[in-house]
């Protein structure tokens, strides 16, 4: 098969939980274990971090990746959903994995993926590290693809493992409360391995002490432990708690040598040494357009923080988002002066154009609904003058839609 049939295959036989939503959420780590086992264990072949969290942990990610990179090591990174291209998800230094490597790692392992029905996510997992043991990769920044007990990712033992900040999401799988939401995410804490937590969140803090001190691992609060405020290329001000949780993440890699001036470069050059896309993205400026990714109450909460401390005449906001997520607790966020554009991202989990608009009048958000996310933009781009602000978002499938 060439790479795009081999992409086809992927995506339409096996089950892929940005397109299918809960029924691919296999739960089970078995499938994993015995699908690593027959590739030899390549996840015991590397180093690794291991990065979980409701928001940030995409950008945590990218951010170890950066200061490691300017460390002078060479660094793999696997992390979910991509945008634009499949190989975005399995990165060593930046540069994504080769198309060949995709083409003759599935070719190689047809016949078993067919059999045991592995999931998308699953068969990604194992293709990431086989090329990462295959690379000689000093350490990889593995992050979950959801939940953290139970994800695919979860059987590797990482020198540091680090949660992001946790929020309501993913709900009908991981738990109705934040505690229940924690307490899977806390599931990639290993024995004896330390723990950074990024954010201190008091109503779940002790669910995180009692999980660590279980494993006999340390735990480390970075926002009480680092006081400095670094900067960094990443634009908004939400990521000062990823940079903290990430930088007392390295200072915990004892058998790695990264200084002050590696992670200051690092924080500094995370798009050029990455490749990371989507995160407080500015598009334009003449009207300024801006996307981002965040797709839950808790990130659309900082996100349009972020917004209000902008410089506009008026505001247009493009908007769509999937089908599980709760509208009644995103929409209230959004403020009411602004001038809306509803459309459907373009993936099967796509929630209904007509559903969005109806529920956003409810809410008193006025505007009209459209074709595409496309065509959304477009009518926002005319209609809003030089001064204005434009942002784009609601989820990760609408910003794929406009980088």
């Amino acid at each position: 098969m060439t790479y795009a049939e081999t992409l086809h295959w992927m995506f339409a036989q096996l089950p892929m939980y940005q397109q299918k939503g809960k029924a691919a959420f296999n739960g089970k780590l078995d499938n994993i274990k015995a699908f690593c086992a027959h590739l030899g264990n390549p996840q015991q072949k590397f180093k690794s971090i291991h990065v979980a969290g409701t928001n940030g942990k995409g950008s945590s990610s990218h951010l170890l990746a950066s200061i490691l990179q300017e460390a002078g090591y060479t660094v793999g990174l696997y992390t979910s959903p991509h945008l634009k291209d499949f190989r975005e998800r399995i990165r060593i230094n930046g540069k994504p994995v080769s198309k060949r490597f995709v083409v003759d790692f599935i070719a190689d392992n047809t016949s078993l993926l067919e059999q045991h029905k592995l999931s998308f996510f699953e068969m990604t997992v194992g293709m990431a590290f086989e090329y990462f043991a295959k690379q000689n990769i000093d350490i990889a920044v593995v992050e979950v693809g959801l939940g953290g007990r139970l994800d695919s990712t979860n059987i590797i033992t990482p020198e540091v493992s680090l949660i992001t900040n946790i929020g309501y999401d993913h709900m009908d799988m991981l738990g109705n409360t934040l505690e229940k939401i924690a307490h899977e995410k806390a599931g990639i804490i290993k024995k004896q391995v330390p723990v950074v937590i990024s954010e201190t969140q008091e109503e779940i803090k002790d669910v995180f002490e009692s999980v660590a001190k279980h494993n006999n691992a340390k735990l480390i609060f970075a926002d009480q432990k680092i006081e400095k405020d670094y900067e960094t290329s990443l634009l908004g001000n939400y990521q000062k708690k990823n940079v903290k949780g990430a930088i007392a993440t390295v200072q915990e890699l004892i058998t790695f040598e990264v200084g002050t001036g590696h992670i200051k470069k690092g924080l500094l050059n995370v798009v050029e040494n990455t490749g990371l896309l989507g995160r407080w993205q500015v598009l334009r400026k003449t009207p300024t357009v801006v996307c981002d990714t965040a797709h839950n109450s808790e990130g659309l909460k900082l996100v349009l923080s972020q917004i209000r401390q902008q410089q506009y005449e008026e505001i247009h906001f493009v908007l769509g988002f999937v089908n599980d997520k709760d509208l009644h607790k995103i929409l209230p966020l959004f403020p009411k002066n602004g001038y809306y554009y509803f459309a459907k991202p373009n993936i099967p989990r796509g929630l209904e154009v007509d559903a969005l608009w109806q529920t956003a009048k409810k809410y008193g958000l006025k505007g009209n609904a459209y074709n595409s996310i496309a065509q959304a933009l477009e009518t926002a781009l005319s209609n809003a003058k030089p001064n204005d602000f434009v942002y784009v978002g609601g989820s990760t499938f609408v910003v794929a839609e406009v980088v």
